[in-house]
């Protein structure tokens, strides 16, 4: 068990960091997965820039590589354009 004021803190810190991440990545996975199942192109080109956002914003705060993130980005794009 930590003794330091500083190293309870940094506990404290870490489950909320650790909580508020696995929120924002799941939101991103559900998110992917929906654009994943629609067929109407019209309606994917509408939802990918937040799909696209929302990893974007995962690699920033390195949630996410950002070697992951460029290539879902590149594979949902890729997707959303075969739709015909």
């Amino acid at each position: 068990m930590a003794q330091h004021k500083s190293s309870k803190k940094r506990i404290r810190q870490d489950i909320k960091i650790r909580l508020r991440n696995r929120y924002y990545k799941k939101s991103a996975r559900t998110s992917i997965a929906k654009l994943r199942q629609m067929t109407n192109k019209e309606e994917a080109k509408v939802f990918l820039p937040k799909v696209i956002s929302m990893v974007d914003k995962l690699a920033k705060k390195n949630t996410w590589h950002k070697n992951k993130a460029s290539n879902l980005k590149s594979k949902l794009t890729r997707f959303v354009n075969s739709l015909s």
